[in-house]
């Protein structure tokens, strides 16, 4: 019930059905096309912080152990970035997010989330998280992406990283969103009926709000 260290969490949809398949398509099978239209779906969630977010943010992947990315091979959260981000330069030219995959340091491989308790999730993620250069982060804002916001866990222990560096502030956007949505003002379900019903998962984005209205390469750094 304590408020979660970052200032507005968004998504675009549920994790179930059709939108489940699709980020286990991109994350278990390596389907790396997937992660283009998977991409565009995440910046329709991030454009719903353009009227309340800073104009210049560092947009910050979670990241991957470097155990965890040897066996994978990618980072689906980095992909989904890079996408949204392409997405967003034509539909809100007017915002500078760059990209930092090299921000936020895994210091070690945890175990799955999935299955967990929340307050197994919670321990499982404590401390994981570093920032390797707290200059980078000094006094910027952050837009951390990850592929699925369930308890939260990941996020705040993100959050509260890039925090302790010296960031002036964390938002958070991911691609699905497991569970309900709580409020501290109202309990909602949340309901996403008609963009799961829809082939191309057209519909509303899920957006949570938990404190006043509620989840490497030469490439990055490169921004618009």
């Amino acid at each position: 019930m304590a408020p979660p260290p970052f200032v507005r969490a968004v998504a675009y949809g549920p994790y179930q059905g059709r939108m489940k398949a699709a980020i286990h398509v991109l994350k278990y099978d390596r389907l790396h096309p997937a992660a283009r239209g998977l991409g565009r779906m995440l910046a329709q969630a991030i454009a719903k912080l353009a009227t309340e977010a800073p104009a210049e943010m560092l947009v910050v992947p979670v990241p991957l152990h470097r155990s965890k990315y040897a066996e994978r091979g990618f980072n689906q959260a980095r992909s989904l970035a890079v996408h949204a981000l392409r997405a967003l330069s034509k539909t809100h030219p007017q915002w500078r997010l760059t990209l930092a995959s090299r921000t936020l340091m895994r210091l070690r491989s945890t175990t799955s989330q999935a299955g967990l308790t929340p307050r197994q999730r919670r321990l499982n993620v404590r401390g994981a998280f570093e920032v390797p250069n707290p200059a980078a982060v000094s006094k910027k804002h952050i837009l951390l992406i990850d592929d699925i916001f369930t308890t939260g866990s990941t996020a705040r222990a993100s959050a509260q990283a890039l925090l302790r560096a010296g960031a002036a502030s964390v938002w958070v956007a991911t691609l699905a969103r497991a569970g309900r949505v709580y409020d501290h003002r109202r309990v909602t379900s949340a309901r996403f009926d008609d963009a799961e019903d829809n082939p191309g998962f057209a519909g509303p984005v899920l957006t949570t709000n938990l404190q006043g209205v509620f989840d490497s390469s030469s490439q990055d750094q490169s921004s618009f």
